[in-house]
């Protein structure tokens, strides 16, 4: 067991008590103590590591509910461990990670294949997500009660939609059950079918082929129909144009149990800044128009979003570095995701509470996990935060072992300095 922790001066963001003050954190035997203003005059347990953290941000550790790893069958690509370790240098203290690996993560003895993998070798938490079909193939359900019971967080066909609407119903009937969260991403395997980024002038000027909003739009909103059908509970897990914000919020308006989320890289790029065909930006959802990020960041910031994801998805470099067309989607983000969330707050677009919500209290909150709150009692993973810290994001400081950042020579400011899961600190600058 680690030792006690005093982190003194400290502003305390927490927005499981919408609390923002500067104070103090008492952490022992990996719990938290105290932590406020009243935790000044507690004293310290005895042999407490004591900083004095004078203009440093305390949060809730932060949640990562969308993280792509290679393993089992990809180790080449991400295993469990070096994603945990590019998580904690990213303020990241939780991950639930896709099922889509090799084999798939569709029955029990996978599930307990991460869970006792992450024990052996993460330096974060661990969580695992499991298929909602098997093989990903959108036909025949998985156990979800089972799988639940075995530690399963949640339940996704990764980067594949379930096509089949009475599928999709037994599933959403069956999972409501248990209380499960159904986590889908949208993409209509038609319309999008050839596109490689947003469909619109630029794709053109490209002669690139484009994927167009209602790829995304058309099954959401018949998800969405379904999820009001089985009154499931319904994630949409990363969305980007305003028009599914739009739609989300009319069927909570009806009632349905719905939530969203959004890769920061939504939030912080858009579709100029593939430039001359730069693979690293060749993302899904793909980049939208600069008006269309504005927008997103606005629904975000009035909580119209529910969470903020890395969407980290590692690719090696013979996926990447092909032509546009050919090349695969995704980028790594869990050491990028504080940082780029951060200029939205230095931009005065979004408060840094409502951030912290997005990246921590919310997706936990979600989730059902033990995180996402200083409240005493809970598990004592801390993000400390220098908000004005500048760095530059060069390939060779990653601990991924993709290095497919789209925020290769990023200028930022502000970044986790350290990151504590559970008492123990496991990474700091």
């Amino acid at each position: 067991m680690s030792n006690p922790i005093v982190l003194k001066n400290v502003r305390i963001v927490d927005p499981s008590r919408n609390l923002d003050e500067v104070g103090t954190i008492i952490t022992k035997n990996g719990v938290i103590l105290a932590a406020g203003s009243a935790a000044q005059n507690q004293g310290t347990p005895d042999g407490a590591v004591v900083r004095d953290c004078t203009g440093l941000v305390a949060t809730p550790g932060l949640v990562d509910a969308r993280v792509h790893i290679g393993e089992p069958g990809g180790e080449h690509r991400e295993t469990i461990a070096s994603a945990s370790r590019a998580a904690a240098a990213g303020g990241v203290t939780s991950i639930i990670i896709m099922p889509d690996t090799d084999p798939v993560i569709d029955d029990i003895a996978l599930v307990e294949f991460v869970k006792k993998t992450a024990r052996d070798t993460a330096a974060v938490k661990v969580y695992p997500a499991a298929a909602i079909t098997k093989h990903l193939a959108g036909e025949e359900m998985t156990e979800i009660g089972l799988l639940m019971q075995a530690g399963a967080v949640a339940f996704t066909d990764a980067h594949s939609s379930v096509h089949d609407t009475q599928v999709l119903r037994r599933i959403m009937t069956y999972a409501r059950e248990f209380g499960a969260v159904v986590c889908c991403e949208t993409r209509d395997k038609y319309l999008g079918a050839n596109g490689v980024m947003h469909e619109g002038l630029f794709a053109s000027w490209l002669g690139l082929s484009g994927i167009p909003r209602e790829a995304e739009l058309i099954p959401l909103e018949r998800d969405l129909r379904i999820a009001e059908l089985t009154r499931g509970r319904y994630h949409a897990a990363m969305i980007s144009v305003p028009q599914s914000v739009e739609a989300i919020e009319l069927a909570r308006s009806r009632g349905a149990k719905v939530t969203s989320g959004i890769s920061i890289n939504n939030l912080a790029l858009n579709e100029n800044d593939i430039g001359e065909y730069r693979t690293f930006f060749k993302l899904y959802p793909p980049l939208r128009p600069e008006d269309d990020r504005v927008a997103m960041v606005d629904a975000l910031a009035r909580g119209a979003i529910d969470i903020i994801v890395s969407s980290h998805d590692p690719q090696d470099v013979d996926t990447k570095r092909l032509p546009f067309g050919e090349a695969a989607d995704g980028a790594v983000g869990l050491e990028t995701m504080l940082a780029a969330a951060l200029r939205l707050h230095h931009g005065g677009q979004v408060s840094l509470m409502r951030l912290i919500d997005a990246m921590s209290t919310r997706p936990a909150e979600i989730f059902g996990l033990d995180a996402g709150t200083l409240k005493p009692g809970a598990a004592a993973d801390i993000t400390l935060i220098d908000l004005d810290e500048p760095w530059l994001v060069a390939k060779d400081m990653l601990l991924s072992r993709s290095k497919n950042t789209p925020f290769e020579d990023a200028r930022f400011s502000g970044r986790a300095v350290a990151t504590y899961v559970s008492g123990k600190l496991v990474h700091a600058v």
